[in-house]
């Protein structure tokens, strides 16, 4: 039974709305909490599956706590490796522009630089501005299936190396008080992972890209040619088609699975004030289409 076929079962005064074709389901008539019944935890996690990113309006009721409460229903909290989390929380960031280092005007899945990068996130919109401020989600399995046959064979045998010391001079609009956080806090524990370019995933067995911009470079191919390779994958995973844009409100809540999608905060909001609060639960080691798992270095600062 597909994720919206059981949740209109367990809930039948759930809606779920179809975003985009592609990615993207909004679920109406549900109060999220950490005292959710199984089966309902269960639909969710069924329709996460199926629509990559499903959101919910009106969740005001949610504070930090709650939040997590209900993010742990769906397994382990994880904070962020070197960011840590909010104090008195076990996962919870807090994502303000305001706030140097905290940048995410860039196509990207969460913490790639690790082995077993988080499987999913619940974001909470804590203050909105009046204008701009939205995020953009893709799809990255549809992206792989998109590639013609010869493009995925080619995609099914390359590796990529991430980090979180990636050059900040590709970062669009990087501020240099955001410059002078990344070199401080940060890189000052360098963490790298070989990934498969593609990925296996370990619920639905779909095949995903894994090519954010994040990645340092291809294992075994010049800096020349696997730009244009990444340039190549990357114009499959940002296609418009294969996207779904999300203007928020206060309250919002939106949940995406790391392991199927990237996305993309536009920074088009001025100097208004945005806040936005996640949880992250821990995800499993990257498999490639022929068995090999991701394998992380850490590395001591310089």
């Amino acid at each position: 039974m597909s994720g919206t076929a059981l949740i209109d079962e367990v809930i039948p005064r759930a809606d779920i709305v179809k975003r985009a074709a592609r990615i993207g389901a909004e679920i109406k008539n549900l109060k999220l909490s950490g005292e959710l019944p199984e089966q309902t935890i269960a639909a969710i996690n069924g329709a996460l599956l199926e629509h990559k990113v499903i959101f919910f309006r009106d969740q005001s009721h949610l504070d930090d706590a709650e939040q997590e409460r209900f993010a742990q229903r769906f397994g382990r909290l994880v904070p962020h490796p070197i960011m840590g989390a909010i104090k008195g929380t076990a996962s919870m960031l807090e994502i303000d522009l305001r706030h140097a280092g905290n940048r995410a005007d860039l196509w990207h899945a969460d913490l790639t630089f690790i082995d077993a990068y988080p499987k999913i996130a619940v974001l909470r919109a804590a203050v909105i501005p009046a204008f701009g401020g939205d995020t953009v989600w893709s799809n990255t399995v549809a992206a792989y299936l998109d590639l013609p046959p010869p493009l995925q064979r080619l995609a099914d045998e390359l590796w990529v190396l991430y980090s979180n010391a990636f050059d900040h001079a590709v970062m669009p609009r990087a501020r240099e008080a955001d410059k002078e956080n990344w070199d401080k806090v940060y890189t000052r524990t360098i963490y790298e992972t070989e990934h498969p370019v593609v990925r296996v995933h370990p619920e639905t067995g779909e095949r995903a890209l894994v090519l954010g911009d994040g990645m340092r470079h291809f294992v075994g191919i010049p800096k020349y040619d696997g730009q244009r390779l990444f340039d190549l994958f990357k114009s499959h995973i940002t296609a418009p088609e294969n996207t779904v844009r999300w203007n928020w409100k206060e309250g919002d809540v939106a949940m995406w699975d790391n392991r199927a999608t990237q996305h993309y905060a536009v920074a088009d909001y001025g100097d208004q004030h945005r806040q936005v609060r996640r949880a992250t639960i821990e995800g499993e080691v990257p498999v490639s289409v022929d068995g090999k798992r991701s394998v992380m270095r850490i590395m001591p600062s310089k």
